[in-house]
C-alpha cells in the first residue's frame, strides 16, 4: 500500500485509486444489490422481450405487453435481520460506555448492519466522540500488504455529476480532504490533519489548531458480513429474479388475455401486411368487417390467462426464499394462538443465520471501543414475536431464584418497555422512601432537663 511520496502524486494516487474502484464488478454488484433493496430489481429492467423473424434475427417485441413487477423481499430480510438483532439496541456492562459512543449510536450501528447486509462490507469511522458509518460503495479499503489489516482507506462522494467530486485520504498518522472541480485540478483543502485536533481561540487571532494528536489504532473498523464479506443476496439472487419474472408474466398475460382474438375465415388472399393492419385496427376499434354469411368473416375468441400455475409458480419460489433466506415467515404463526415453544421453533432458522453475523457486529464494536480506549463487552436483547403470557408467566415461576431487577428487567423486555427501566426504578425508589416514611413511629417525647432525674442524670 504505496500512496505516494509527493502531494502530486498522492493526489494522483487518490482519484485514480477511486475510478479503478468505480469500475470493479463488486462495486457494480453493491450498487445492484442496493437497487434490489429499494424493490428496483435491475435484471428485470434490463430485460427486453425479442422476437424473431423468419431470418432469425431479433427484433424488440412492441406487440406483447412487457410489464415489469419487482418484488422487495430482498429489502424485507435484510430489514428483520437488523431488527432482530439490533431493534432494541446495544447494550453494555457499563452504563458510561454507551454515553461515551455518543448519542445515535444506536442508529448508526444498525446503519452500518444494513449496509453490510446488502454490500458485503461497511466502514464504521470513530469520530472523537460518535462514530460515522460509510456506505461500501463510497469508501475505497486499502489493506496492508504484510499483514492484510485496514490501515487506510478512501472516502468519495459526489452530489451530482455536475458538482465536484470530493474525498478524504485516511492514514494511520491523519487524513487529508481532496476537492476535484468539474472544471479544474485536483488540490488538497488543508493538507494532513491529526484525527484529533487541539484548538484554542483569541480575539486577535480567532480560532487556530495548536496541536493534534492521532489514536492508537486506525480509527476506521470494517464490518463485515462473514469472512468472505458476502451480499446476503448472493446466491439468492436468481431465485428472486424468478420471483419476480412470475410475477410479471402473470400480469402480463392478464393484460394479453384482455386482447379480443379473431380468427379470419376465408381470408387467404390476405398477406402478411394485410393481417398486420387488420390487427393493429382491430386493436384500436374492435371492429371487424364482414362480407356476408358465405364470404369472408371473422370470429371472435377469448384466452385465459394460466392463474393456477403461474400462482402456483409464484407461492413455492416465495417458500424457497423464506427457506433460502433464513428468514421468519409470520404467517406460520400467524393462525391461532401459537405457543412459546412453537414460536420459538419458528426462528431456528433466523437464529442460525443472526448468530454468525452477531460475531461479525461484535468485532466490530469491540475494535471500536478499542480504537475509543473503553473496555467493555456489547450484549443484545433479539426482537422476536412471542407469546407474552406464557413468556412472563415463566419469569414469575422462577421469582424465587432471581433478584428484582432481574424479573424488571425481563418483564420489560418481554412486554416492549426495556427502555423505561431505569425511570421504573427511579420511582419504585421514591415510593418505598415515601412508605418508610409514613409508617415510621412518631417520636417519643423526650423529659425535660432535671424533670424525672437525679442529680447524676438518673431517672
Amino acid at each position: 500500500m504505496a500512496v505516494g511520496e509527493d502531494e502530486r502524486s498522492r493526489m494522483g494516487f487518490v482519484f485514480d485509486t477511486i475510478n479503478d474502484f468505480k469500475g470493479q464488478k463488486k462495486t457494480r454488484d453493491m450498487l445492484d444489490a442496493k437497487l434490489y433493496y429499494w424493490g428496483e430489481n435491475p435484471t428485470i429492467n434490463r430485460y427486453e422481450k425479442m422476437v424473431y423473424d423468419l431470418e432469425g434475427k431479433a427484433h424488440p417485441d412492441m406487440y406483447t405487453a412487457n410489464h415489469k413487477i419487482a418484488s422487495k423481499f430482498f429489502g424485507f430480510v435484510v430489514d428483520q435481520e437488523v431488527s432482530y438483532l439490533l431493534g432494541n439496541g446495544v447494550s453494555f456492562n457499563k452504563d458510561a460506555t454507551k454515553k461515551a459512543l455518543g448519542a445515535t449510536f444506536d442508529e448508526d450501528i444498525m446503519d452500518a448492519a444494513r449496509h453490510a447486509l446488502i454490500g458485503g462490507q461497511s466502514f464504521v469511522f470513530w469520530n472523537l466522540d460518535h462514530i460515522q458509518v460509510f456506505a461500501p460503495e463510497q469508501f475505497v479499503p486499502l489493506y496492508d500488504e504484510e499483514d492484510g489489516a485496514l490501515k487506510a482507506g478512501i472516502r468519495f462522494w459526489q452530489i451530482d455529476p455536475d458538482k465536484p467530486l470530493r474525498a478524504t485520504l485516511y492514514e494511520m498518522d491523519g487524513y487529508t480532504n481532496y476537492i476535484k472541480p468539474r472544471n479544474g485540478e485536483v488540490r488538497s483543502l488543508n493538507g494532513k490533519l491529526p484525527y484529533k485536533l487541539k484548538v484554542r481561540y483569541s480575539e486577535i487571532d480567532g480560532t487556530e489548531i495548536y496541536d493534534g494528536e492521532n489514536y492508537p489504532g486506525f480509527p476506521i473498523i470494517p464490518l463485515k458480513n462473514g469472512e468472505q464479506a458476502r451480499s446476503e443476496l448472493c446466491g439468492r439472487k436468481n431465485t428472486v429474479d424468478a420471483l419476480d419474472l412470475a410475477s410479471s408474466n402473470m400480469v402480463n398475460n392478464v393484460d394479453e388475455g384482455n386482447l379480443i382474438y379473431w380468427v379470419l375465415t376465408n381470408c387467404g388472399g390476405m398477406d402478411e401486411q394485410d393481417d398486420t393492419r387488420f390487427i393493429e385496427r382491430l386493436k384500436t376499434t374492435h371492429v371487424a368487417h364482414a362480407d356476408g354469411d358465405e364470404g369472408a368473416k371473422a370470429t371472435p375468441q377469448s384466452i385465459e390467462a394460466p392463474f393456477q400455475g403461474t400462482q402456483a409458480t409464484i407461492d413455492m419460489l416465495t417458500k424457497k426464499l423464506y427457506t433460502d433466506f433464513q428468514a421468519f415467515d409470520a404467517s406460520a404463526v400467524s393462525a391461532g394462538n401459537q405457543t412459546a415453544t412453537a414460536i420459538k421453533a419458528s426462528y431456528v432458522p433466523l437464529d442460525l443465520k443472526t448468530d454468525k453475523f452477531e460475531s461479525c457486529v461484535t468485532r466490530c464494536i469491540k475494535g471500536i471501543l478499542a480504537v475509543a480506549g473503553l473496555d467493555d463487552d456489547p450484549t443484545y436483547t433479539r426482537n422476536q414475536i412471542i407469546n407474552k403470557q406464557e413468556e412472563a408467566q415463566t419469569v414469575l415461576l422462577g421469582a424465587e431464584y432471581y433478584d428484582d431487577e432481574y424479573i424488571t428487567r425481563k418483564l420489560l423486555t418481554i412486554l416492549g418497555d426495556a427502555d423505561q427501566y431505569e425511570d421504573l426504578m427511579k420511582r419504585k425508589a421514591a415510593e418505598e422512601l415515601d412508605r418508610t416514611i409514613t409508617n415510621q413511629p412518631p417520636n417519643e417525647p423526650q423529659n425535660q432537663p432535671g424533670e424525672g432525674m437525679n442529680g447524676n442524670g438518673e431517672t
